[in-house]
């Protein structure tokens, strides 16, 4: 089938693109959020092309993968079938947020965690939850270095969102190195940035930290604590929205208290031993609940059986 999406959550999209369709990324010259194009730091297969979305017919498109409202307008000229995927819990008066979607007859919500479809309001619109799958990681856990591994996005201007002011609490207890999009500007003492590295080598160097550090105290469900579960890393997470459910008790160490992941953050530099217990559990349980297999054939089922058939 050929599937039209834009290139909005790198991640997810490199999941995406792993199936047996064609997909369709639109480009413009600019290469800004409307036509990034394909990934430049991602591994996509040569099915995923780049596209002018304004020239595509009928005949070019048989589903249309909407992540934004606005991207509703900018595929008004096509009839193709629609299916919008929420990567975000709500924000506003939640639990009454109204999702964008709501009380539509004409699109399929998708879910990628059972938390965002329970706190969206989206009325009478027909919605399923396709989890989260992951291309598995090439390189394993050592945690030879008594350093924390975090993973997150414009860190300086989500702040709490992100658990940003929570981090020079566990720098008290071993040094950190932060990864992602718009690191840069985050200056803490005892904290490392490494602006948008390339996700092999961002993989490659988390391995080697003694344990990834999950903050965000309401995102939806970050795919790198998945990636790092599955490279066999423990754990220390914010028992918040998805991840009591992706990380069991014996996988990491979850809580809303603070001082509690903290000790567990010092346990574990000073005993590293079990941490390897806890990385072993983590990629059991992540290669089983998030593999890419699994998540691609739901996706066909959504997109071959329920939508388009």
């Amino acid at each position: 089938m050929n599937i039209l999406l834009w290139h909005v959550h790198g991640s997810w999209t490199t999941s995406f693109v792993q199936g047996k369709h064609r997909y369709l990324v639109p480009v413009n010259d600019a290469r800004d959020e409307w036509g990034r194009g394909r990934a430049r730091t991602f591994a996509w297969p040569p099915t995923a092309e780049e596209v002018d979305v304004s020239k595509l017919t009928d005949d070019d498109v048989d589903v249309v993968i909407l992540q934004r409202p606005e991207e509703l307008e900018r595929v008004a000229h096509l009839r193709a079938p629609r299916i919008y995927v929420e990567h975000n819990t709500p924000k506003g008066d939640v639990p009454n947020t109204r999702h964008p979607m709501a009380d539509r007859d004409d699109l399929v919500i998708a879910h990628v965690t059972h938390f965002n479809e329970l706190f969206w309001d989206c009325g009478g619109t027909r919605t399923t939850v396709i989890e989260h799958g992951v291309v598995e990681p090439a390189v394993r856990w050592n945690g030879e270095l008594d350093r924390f591994a975090v993973v997150t996005n414009e860190p300086v201007r989500r702040n709490r969102v992100t658990g940003t002011d929570l981090m020079p609490r566990f720098a008290a207890v071993a040094p950190l190195d932060v990864y992602g999009m718009g690191v840069a500007g985050l200056r803490l003492d005892r904290v490392a940035v490494h602006d948008d590295p390339p996700q092999a080598a961002m993989h490659a160097e988390i391995a080697r930290r003694r344990a990834y550090l999950h903050l965000c105290r309401w995102t939806s469900l970050g795919l790198s604590l998945i990636e790092a579960m599955q490279i066999g890393m423990p754990v220390l997470a914010l028992a918040t929205t998805e991840a009591i459910a992706a990380v069991p008790p014996d996988a990491g160490v979850l809580s809303t208290r603070v001082d509690t992941l903290v000790e567990a953050a010092r346990g574990l530099i000073d005993e590293p031993a079990p941490a390897g217990l806890l990385g072993d559990r983590a990629r059991q349980v992540a290669l089983a609940r998030y593999g890419l297999d699994r998540f691609l054939a739901d996706w066909d089922r959504l997109v071959e059986e329920e939508t388009c058939a």
